[in-house]
Order: structure tokens, then sequence, then C-alpha cells
């Protein structure tokens, strides 16, 4: 397999999920670390290869390819040797579409609407609306879980996307295992893979630290205006 090349961040839960999945997958990425706080993706090098400047980005022999979604089942789609990751059945591939979008429509975009205005505007709280927000993301996505994974009993595109979202949102406000059972032990069960914490785990905890240091930071300059 080539190695392809990724522009992505460790503190990104989507360009985290991309990692996973080429874990998941045995591929190797060239990484091109793109520090978000400084603006590395406004560039202009960047935007030509992603007008929208988001990460991640593949360039995977001059094909490109931006949001993480379309990344992983491109990724799964071209590189798997079989289906378990992405199910042919198109009643299985049309479930763990759900929960691609759920995670980009839901959980990655309540998370972003709570961090972005901290990390990079200066704000010093947060309206408990966002919080509250947060927490009903839980309960639907504990709701979802009937099964051992998102999508029945094996591991899929589903879980590697959503766990990347939701491992951050745990890190910062942790995840209450007695209202929320079920996910949870689906957390523990991600946990477990043996490429998880490297790939996943730290660059929560990595946000979440830079979250806490940002909103001190904020704090404290409103304090000297």
């Amino acid at each position: 397999m080539p190695n392809v090349k990724l522009y992505t961040a460790k503190l990104s839960p989507p360009g985290r999920a991309v990692e996973l999945t080429g874990k998941a997958l045995g591929l190797e990425f060239d990484i091109s670390p793109i520090n978000l706080i400084a603006g590395d993706h406004l560039k202009e090098e960047f935007r030509k290869l992603n007008p929208q400047h988001t990460i991640p980005l593949i360039d995977d022999d001059g094909t490109i390819v931006y949001d993480s979604h379309a990344i992983i089942v491109y990724l799964a789609t071209k590189y798997a040797k079989d289906d378990a990751l992405y199910p042919a059945d198109v009643v299985t591939r049309s479930k763990v579409n759900a929960a691609l979008h759920f995670d980009s429509g839901v959980l990655f975009a309540r998370l972003r609407f709570y961090l972005e205005p901290i990390l990079y505007y200066g704000a010093t709280e947060t309206p408990q609306e966002k919080i509250d927000n947060l927490y009903r993301a839980y309960e639907l996505l504990n709701d979802t879980l009937v099964d051992d994974y998102i999508v029945g009993n094996r591991l899929t595109l589903a879980d590697l996307s959503c766990v990347a979202s939701i491992a951050s949102m745990h890190a910062i406000f942790p995840i209450d295992a007695g209202k929320y059972p079920k996910l949870a032990a689906w957390v523990e069960r991600l946990a477990k893979l043996p490429y998880y914490k490297a790939t996943n785990q730290d660059g929560a905890e990595e946000l979440a630290q830079l979250y806490r240091a940002k909103l001190e930071e904020n704090r404290a300059k409103a304090k000297q205006s």
C-alpha cells in the first residue's frame, strides 16, 4: 500500500478519526502537521488544496479528499481487504452512513460550537445551552447503542468516527456511567484497541488541556482590561 499524505492535527477529532481508520486498515500516513491555533490552515498553500480550509485532508497520489467522513469512506472503499469497516450490504451501510452524519451534524458540531469561541475568540464563559447540548448528544448516542457497537456487533467506520468526537467531549465533560451506561461501556470497549490510546486518547486529553489553558488565559486577560 502506498503512503497517503495526511494533513492533520493531533488536537483535531476528525483528524484522529482518519488516523484511527488508517490503523484499522493497516495504512501508513505521511503526516503533515497543521497548527490550527497558529493558522496554518489559512495559509495560501493550504487553501489551494482545500478552499474550505479545514482539516483533515489527504493527498493520495494527487487525489485530494477533505472532510473526515468522506476521507474514511474513501480509504475503506479503496484500501480495505474486506467490507468489515464499511459493509457492502445496503441496509447496514445506510446505518453506518447515518452514524457518520450524526457525528458530523451533532457530535462534532456541538463540540466545535462549544470550543471555538474559547480557543479562537477569547470567550471567558459558555452559554449553559451549549453544555446541555453536549449532554443531550451523550443521551442520543447512549440510546442508539443497542449492540456492542454503533452498527451491530462489529467495529465499523461509525465507531471510529464517533469515538474521536466523544473522546474529546469526555475529556472535558466526563461521561457519567450511571446516566449513560451503554455509552460508557462502548468507550471502554473501543479503548481496548491496541492503537487507541496513542491515536485518539492522547490527542483528546491534549485538546482538553489546551481548552482549559485558553479559558484561564482568556479570563486573566478579561480581568486586566
